[in-house]
C-alpha cells in the first residue's frame, strides 16, 4: 500500500496484522446498525410486572387512617355517591350539588370509600368522626392482651432434680397466663440420641397438661428440640375472673 511521505516522497506502508495472523472481519453496514444499542432504546425500559399473585394483592383497598381522607374541596372527582347527613341515600350527584348540600347542613363533605365508582362520600361532622375514630382505636389497643413468651431450657443430661425446678417455674408462668417454650440442647455426640430428649419433653408436657396445652408439638431446630405450651382455657378464664374484680374497684 502507497501512500504521501515526506517531501513528496512514495512510502510503502503495510496494514498491521495481528499476531494470531487473522485479519479482523469487515461487517456490512446493515449488520452494524442492527449490533448498535442506542441509550434511548434500553434506559427508558418499562416497569417489570408483578410476579403472580401479586396483582390481587397491590389492588386490595388499604386501610385509611383519619388524616388521609379527602374532605371537602379536596374531592377532586365529577361525581360521587352521596350519603346525607341523616344516613339516608341521596344517590350520584355532580361534585358541587354533594358541597352545597354539606354547606346546608353546615357539616363537612367527606370521602368514606374512594375506590368506588362513583366515589362514595358522606356528609358529616369531620372532626367528630376523627375523634371517635381515636378513641375506638385507642380502646381497641387498651382490649388486646399481649401474651409474653418464656423460655425454660435443658440438657439431655439435666438431672431430675434441677428438671424439677424448671417446671415449677413453668407451671407459675403458666398459671399467671404466660407461654412457655421448653428446649433441649444437644452438644456433640448428643445429636445421635433424639429420643432422650422427646421423652423428656413428653414428660415436662404430661406433668403441665392439668393448666396447659401443647401448642406447638416437639420439633428439632438446628441442635435444639423444643415444644411450646400454653395456657389451658380453664386458666385463661380463672385470670378473666380474676381481673373483672380490679376493674370494677378502678372504675369506682
Amino acid at each position: 500500500m502507497k501512500g504521501a511521505g515526506f517531501g513528496g516522497a512514495s512510502v510503502r506502508t503495510h496494514a498491521r496484522t495481528p499476531k494470531s495472523g487473522v485479519l479482523p472481519r469487515k461487517f456490512p453496514k446493515s449488520l452494524i446498525l442492527l449490533l448498535t444499542i442506542h441509550k434511548g432504546i434500553w434506559y427508558h425500559q418499562p416497569a417489570k410486572k408483578p410476579a403472580p399473585g401479586w396483582p390481587s394483592v397491590l389492588d386490595k383497598e388499604k386501610h385509611i387512617s383519619a388524616n388521609e381522607f379527602r374532605v371537602n374541596e379536596g374531592i377532586r372527582v365529577a361525581e360521587v355517591r352521596l350519603i346525607g347527613p341523616d344516613g339516608g341515600n341521596v344517590g350520584v350527584v355532580p361534585i358541587k350539588k354533594a358541597l352545597e348540600i354539606a354547606r346546608d347542613a353546615e357539616l363537612d363533605l367527606v370521602e368514606v370509600s374512594p375506590n368506588a365508582n362513583p366515589p362514595v362520600c358522606r356528609v358529616m361532622d369531620f372532626g367528630k368522626f376523627v375523634y371517635e375514630r381515636a378513641k375506638k382505636e385507642r380502646e381497641a389497643k387498651k382490649s388486646q392482651t399481649k401474651i409474653e413468651m418464656k423460655e425454660i431450657r435443658l440438657r439431655p443430661k439435666t438431672n431430675e432434680h434441677h428438671r424439677g425446678f424448671k417446671v415449677k417455674d413453668a407451671r407459675r408462668w403458666l398459671e399467671d397466663g404466660m407461654k412457655v417454650k421448653v428446649s433441649v440442647r444437644f452438644r456433640g455426640r448428643e445429636m445421635d440420641y433424639p429420643e432422650i430428649a422427646l421423652e423428656d419433653l413428653k414428660e415436662i408436657a404430661h406433668e403441665l397438661s392439668d393448666v396447659s396445652t401443647v401448642e406447638q408439638a416437639p420439633q428439632m431446630e438446628g441442635r435444639m428440640m423444643l415444644v411450646v405450651l400454653a395456657p389451658s382455657k380453664t386458666v385463661v378464664k380463672k385470670k378473666e375472673k380474676d381481673k373483672l374484680p380490679q376493674v370494677e374497684s378502678e372504675a369506682s
